[in-house]
């Protein structure tokens, strides 16, 4: 079957369609507003909120509340339990285990079949027709895409209802066309033990004839190694010959580039970002020479924003359809979604770098930052000033995580930074000197609060045993799939539980 030439034929025909929501974004928006109010107006949900009395984007933010999970966790009970029809029009029987951060107990966010078609399926074919679109005559189809998802649990609570990592769920619902070439077998791609898991996806894929990789970069860092241990190759083309494409997401790639680049040392390798959560998929990279999003409008979601200057969690009282945004300030996340999440906050934050088309940087967490001094230090500083760190000092860097070190009666405020080498600096002193001044650099709170010591010292560098992230993970059963350490804490109980371990 010449599958080259009909996804030629469809990528073309998408790619007008993303033209459109480019240059219709708040038309388009609306419709897909409506389209949501009217599949939920006779839900639970919809009619405890009136649905069919809204008539505007105004009337449903001034009837139905901010959400949060613990507002959803209710609702999610029952769906567990095969109710229908709370807060969504169709069955609900997939839910995805939130990878969100190790902090907190697991959320089980609902997936309807209209997320999985028309978001999460949708947000993979328009990253390859993106692909194709600025390198044209592209044979992806001529081999084997390598999927590293996550686990999938099977939700005993009835017999046709699963929760799992959002990739597993994709992976166990995969349409016959993405199928055909993926790689590993399923039984493999949706093992729990991430340890064995690694060893057979090694060894079954070493003879493929892969394309394209995609996963979440740490643990993708963890396979390609393995399998040029077990090769002896120098870098993966020795491996894969064809390899040209890796899709990536779920954390900041720039502390992995310069490892990946040492694993395909060609300039002919492509790396393309997706922002792919558990709640939806929102942004795709569509331009290679940026490191932006393109916020992804038709999709079944409604984005709406909090300026995180007034950021109050479901208290917040400035929130801002699309239509309203401005560039470069940072705003919390708030969206509706064909999988009946409703003014949910996600707890992520993103910074518009563009309005035409709206194109976006993802900027941290909400609450994943440090302010024990006024110093204001977000996620997106943090991946800045490692990334330039590293490159200033020939530093590689696995994982890291950092969190304040409060000041006493003799001692000022600091940073402390947990780190795991993967190439430590020749000089630690420096590497710390580097990262101060990067950091001022990007962040003129910091910098006011570090200029003369005022309250804050010099950060502390405190380099970890190789593996202490794993091993923190696998400690509270969070080993593989997309969960990860938060960059950055507001309080030392992370610091704390990672430094035990390290003894």
């Amino acid at each position: 079957m010449p599958f080259n030439s009909i996804f030629s034929w469809i990528i073309k025909k998408r790619i007008h369609q993303i033209e459109l929501f480019k240059k219709y974004p708040i038309e388009v928006q609306h419709e897909v507003f409506v389209s949501l109010i009217e599949r939920a107006a006779h839900t639970e949900w919809g009619k405890k909120y009136n649905y069919t009395s809204i008539k505007s984007e105004s009337d449903f933010r001034d009837q139905v509340p901010l959400t949060e999970y613990a507002d959803l966790a209710p609702y999610v009970d029952r769906l567990l339990k095969n109710e229908q029809n709370l807060t969504w029009g169709s069955e609900i029987k997939w839910f995805a285990k939130s990878s969100g951060t190790t902090t907190g107990k697991s959320k089980f966010l609902p997936v309807s079949r209209e997320a999985l078609e028309d978001c999460h399926y949708k947000g993979g074919k328009d990253l390859l027709s993106l692909y194709y679109n600025q390198i044209p005559d592209r044979k992806l189809y001529k081999g084997k895409h390598l999927i590293l998802g996550g686990s999938a649990e099977i939700n005993y609570l009835t017999n046709d209802s699963y929760f799992g990592d959002l990739s597993a769920i994709i992976l166990k619902n995969m349409p016959w066309w993405a199928e055909l070439r993926r790689t590993p077998s399923k039984e493999i791609a949706l093992m729990s033990a991430w340890e064995e898991k690694i060893e057979k996806l090694a060894e079954s894929t070493i003879q493929e004839d892969i394309y394209i990789l995609a996963g979440v970069p740490s643990w993708t860092l963890v396979l390609c190694k393995r399998i040029l241990e077990i090769t002896q190759k120098e870098h993966l083309r020795e491996v894969w010959p064809n390899l040209e494409l890796f899709m990536h997401g779920g954390v900041n790639f720039e502390p992995y580039r310069s490892q990946f680049q040492k694993l395909i040392p060609f300039d002919d390798m492509n790396y393309v970002e997706t922002y792919n959560a558990s709640e939806g998929f929102f942004g795709i990279q569509d331009d290679f020479k940026i490191n932006e999003l393109l916020l992804m409008l038709d999709y079944g979601i409604y984005f709406e924003f909090i300026p995180m200057t007034a950021f109050e969690g479901v208290n917040s009282k400035t929130v801002l359809p699309l239509s309203e945004i401005t560039v470069d300030e940072n705003y919390a996340l708030v969206i509706s979604t064909n999988a009946g999440l409703w003014r949910y906050i996600i707890g992520d934050t993103v910074r518009f770098t563009s309005t035409t088309p709206y194109r976006f940087k993802i900027t941290g967490r909400t609450r994943s930052f440090i302010n024990a001094f006024g110093e204001e230090l977000v996620v997106e500083n943090a991946e800045r000033a490692i990334a330039e760190t590293c490159r200033k000092t020939n530093t590689t860097i696995r994982e890291y995580t950092a969190g304040p070190v409060y000041m006493s009666d003799q001692t000022k405020g600091a940073h402390e930074w947990l780190i795991e080498f993967e190439k430590a600096p020749e000089n630690l002193a420096v590497f710390t000197s580097v990262l101060d001044g990067e950091l001022k650099n990007l962040n003129s709170d910091y910098e006011a609060k570090r200029t003369g010591n005022l309250s804050l010292d010099m950060p502390k560098i405190q380099p970890v045993k190789k593996g202490l992230f794993e091993k923190y993970l696998k400690s509270i059963d969070k080993l593989g799939g997309q969960h990860k350490v938060p960059r950055l804490s507001n309080d030392r109980t992370l610091l704390d539980a990672l430094l035990d371990l390290d003894k």
